[in-house]
C-alpha cells in the first residue's frame, strides 16, 4: 500500500496551533492568496486570534479531516488541505486546499496534495464522491483539479463580487470509480 501521507512533492502533517497560527498570520497578509482561497472579505488576524480560532475550530469534529502540507524538499509548511464529510450515509465529502506560500505556487505542490487527499478519502474513508467549489478566476486551481480527475459539474453565474466585478463560481466532483480508473489503484 502507498503511504497515505507522502506524495512525490509533499507530505501531509498535523501541526500545533502555534505553528499554524504563525504560518496563517503570514499568509493572511497576502491578499491575492486570500482571494484564491476564500470568498469572505479579506481581514487581518493576529497570531493570538488565529491560534484561538484553530483551537476551537471544526477540525475537532468527526466529519473533518484536516492536514497541513509540507514540501518534501525542505520540510517547509506551505499550506493546508482537508475533507469535510457532508454525509457518511451517502459517502460524500467536500475538499478544500490552500497553498499559502506563494513561492510554491504553480510548481505542482498543490496538485500533489490534492492527489494525496483524494487517496486518503477514497482508500481510508471509503468515500464515494468528493466535491469542491472554486472561483472562476482561479485558473491555476482549475487546471490542477482537472489533472487530478475532477469533472466540472456546475457553474453559478455572477455568484461572487471582487474589485467591482461579479465573477462565476464552479462546482466540480470526482467519483470513486473515476479516481480508481485514473490512478490504476486497486480496490
Amino acid at each position: 500500500m502507498k503511504d497515505l501521507y507522502r506524495g512525490s512533492l509533499v507530505r501531509l502533517t498535523n501541526e500545533s496551533p502555534e505553528v499554524l497560527a504563525k504560518a496563517f498570520a503570514k499568509w493572511n497578509q497576502d491578499t491575492e492568496q486570500h482571494r484564491f482561497a476564500d470568498d469572505d472579505p479579506a481581514r487581518l488576524w493576529s497570531e493570538k486570534k488565529l491560534k484561538e480560532y484553530i483551537e476551537k475550530g471544526e477540525e475537532h469534529t468527526p466529519q473533518s479531516f484536516r492536514f497541513s502540507i509540507r514540501a518534501l524538499e525542505d520540510d517547509k509548511l506551505i499550506g493546508g488541505v482537508g475533507l469535510w464529510v457532508a454525509s457518511w450515509t451517502h459517502s460524500e465529502a467536500w475538499m478544500g486546499i490552500s497553498v499559502g506560500d506563494r513561492d510554491y505556487w504553480g510548481r505542482g505542490y498543490g496538485t500533489d496534495a490534492v492527489r494525496l487527499i483524494l487517496q486518503y478519502g477514497f482508500l481510508e474513508l471509503n468515500l464515494r464522491r468528493i466535491s469542491l467549489g472554486l472561483h472562476a478566476y482561479n485558473e491555476r486551481a482549475l487546471k490542477s483539479y482537472q489533472k487530478c480527475g475532477f469533472v466540472m459539474e456546475g457553474r453559478m453565474r455572477g455568484e461572487g463580487w471582487r474589485d467591482g466585478v461579479h465573477y462565476d463560481s464552479f462546482w466540480m466532483g470526482i467519483l470513486r470509480e473515476e479516481w480508481f480508473a485514473k490512478t490504476g489503484a486497486r480496490t
